[in-house]
């Protein structure tokens, strides 16, 4: 997830304060995006199965800067990326 988040960072948007934990198949994770004076958090999960990923992020405020449909776009592409 880090390599993930940290893809997406690009100008105005930093990623900082990323901690993940696993416990099992399932991995709890962390982080603070910041674009200018802008602070926000964003934890979720991600269950890895055989034959799945899914991640479940709460983005909290970044919703208002990223539309959600974007965002998951993003981070699908990014993910089969590291996949492959």
């Amino acid at each position: 997830m880090q390599d993930v988040f940290q893809s997406l960072a690009m100008p105005p948007l930093t990623i900082s304060n990323s901690q993940k934990t696993w416990n099992g198949s399932v991995m709890t994770f962390s982080l603070t995006a910041q674009i200018g004076f802008f602070k926000n958090a964003v934890s979720g999960t991600v269950e890895v199965t055989d034959r799945d990923v899914t991640i479940d992020a709460d983005l909290g405020m970044l919703n208002r800067f990223f539309p959600e449909k974007t965002m998951r776009t993003m981070v699908e592409s990014r993910v089969r990326g590291l996949l492959t």
